[in-house]
């Protein structure tokens, strides 16, 4: 399940790419398959490393993509990188958890090249509010999110940082449904009946690619997203 539209961020042969906060490794799988570019995952949590390593490494035995890849264990908020390093960054669902998120844009701008672009997706103001709200446990703990985020509010810390915004995007309705539902019947009780019920419709929806599902998803985003994606350019 992506994130990005890789319509609107599009990979090119050639390009360097960054994924920050990889987590288990969409966002970096898809851009290894569109091209001959070098692809760089990083995250702080071990499990989730291993897994995209494995699947980048299966993705590479089957010769899916001639580009290379890297997965390294790194901090968000020190880049250990050079100044302008990459083409394209993605920071997906990371500004939320981290202490001090300007200096977290700071270092994807810095690592970013003059003209390239970065997507940054984090969870609409809305959906946090009431997830919140109904069980504390959904922040309250260790690596949760720290802050809710208003879009103008990020939108201004991004052009702050010599980013002009060029598409916003608001994604992943059926996942705000699943979330409230885990709230309302207990974030800790994960074999629940109605939320694990509706996960099965989720992972269905995805797995099956149904076009009536997406289209449906489509017009629920309008009223009820679960992320908000901002696209942008480094001036």
């Amino acid at each position: 399940m992506l994130t990005v539209n890789f319509k609107l961020f599009k990979i090119e042969n050639g390009d360097r790419f960054l994924d920050v906060g990889c987590g288990e490794g969409r966002h970096s799988f898809e851009a290894f398959r569109l091209g001959s570019h070098m692809v760089c995952a990083l995250d702080m949590d071990d499990v989730s490393l291993r897994k995209t390593h494995y699947v980048l490494h299966y993705m590479d035995t089957q010769r899916v993509s001639n580009g290379s890849w890297n997965v390294m264990f790194a901090d968000a908020l020190s880049l250990p990188f050079k100044d302008a390093s990459f083409d394209k960054i993605i920071c997906s669902e990371v500004l939320e958890h981290v202490a001090d998120d300007e200096r977290g844009i700071r270092e994807l701008v810095r690592t970013l090249k003059r003209g390239g672009v970065l997507a940054v997706t984090v969870p609409t103001y809305l959906s946090e509010a009431v997830y919140w709200a109904l069980d504390e446990d959904y922040y309250n703990h260790p690596g949760g999110h720290v802050r809710k985020y208003k879009a103008q509010e990020l939108m201004d810390s991004l052009r702050r940082n010599d980013l002009a915004i060029y598409a916003i995007r608001y994604e992943h309705a059926f996942h705000s449904i699943y979330w409230l539902l885990r709230c309302i019947f207990g974030l800790k009780k994960e074999k629940a009946r109605v939320p694990a019920f509706y996960y099965k419709f989720l992972v269905l929806q995805i797995v099956t690619k149904s076009r009536f599902a997406q289209r449906m998803e489509r017009i629920c985003n309008f009223f009820f997203p679960k992320s908000i994606v901002i696209y942008t350019r480094k001036i």
